[in-house]
């Protein structure tokens, strides 16, 4: 039976009892139905992961012992990085989820030109919370111990000023350069737009920042896709694919 990974912000160290956030104990008692004596994996973001084993359940909290750590990291040496136009419904929460499972290092969500989704206040707040769910639970399932950074979203201006990636690109269709003719670098940032993409104005202001065009064939490709066949081929290129 597949052993439950789960993220914990609570400093981890073994043969110390720790009770689980009333998230973590309501997936582990109510929906995996685990009672105890069950084994289970711990990882707070701060290097490896922990066996443990619940000892004790009530209705609302579950209280586990920390066993032995296990040091093992499977991040890519590979430094990515992913600014992306914040896009509709949950396009941005399956990128998110992708993104993490192909090793992303930092997520930086963007309003653009062309965005449709407009946040601000407490919208904006929740959505922040929902994206980091969304993160963490991406990391649970593929067995990564270190949570990517995201970060607030900021707008396309002040990203590619910012950025200090080896290699920067920017993705539009209209491109003919190709990563085949470049030097392994050991940090790669990748700007995509929203739906419709973005402006020419905007891919103007990245490529005046340093950042190079670079197309991913001759088909346009969503904004939910874009990113994600990016990373896989950064990652094939120069990463642990």
């Amino acid at each position: 039976m597949r052993i439950p990974r789960i993220y914990t912000q609570q400093l981890l160290q073994p043969g110390v009892d720790v009770v689980l956030e009333e998230a973590a104990s309501h997936h582990l008692l109510k929906v995996l139905r685990m009672e105890t004596g069950r084994e289970l994996i711990l990882f707070n973001g701060l290097g490896g992961e922990y066996r443990a084993t619940i000892t004790s359940a009530t209705k609302k909290a579950a209280t586990v012992t920390i066993c032995e750590h296990d040091p093992v990291e499977r991040e890519s040496p590979l430094v990515t990085e992913l600014a992306v136009g914040i896009s509709r419904g949950d396009r941005f929460d399956w990128v998110l989820q992708k993104a993490t499972e192909l090793g992303i290092s930092r997520i930086v969500p963007l309003f653009s030109e062309r965005s449709e989704v407009k946040l601000s206040g407490e919208r904006l707040e929740k959505r922040l919370s929902q994206w980091q769910k969304v993160v963490i639970g991406a990391c649970e399932q593929c067995q990564r111990n270190t949570l990517p950074e995201l970060t607030a979203p900021q707008s396309v201006e002040n990203y590619v000023t910012d950025s200090l990636c080896d290699l920067r690109f920017v993705l539009h269709h209209r491109s003919t350069h190709h990563l085949s003719q470049l030097a392994a670098p050991a940090s790669v940032a990748l700007l995509v737009g929203p739906e419709g993409g973005l402006s020419d104005a905007e891919i103007q202001l990245a490529e005046n920042a340093g950042f190079s065009p670079l197309a991913l064939g001759p088909r346009v490709l969503r904004t939910e896709t874009a990113p994600l066949v990016a990373l896989s081929v950064v990652q094939a290129t120069w990463g642990d694919f």
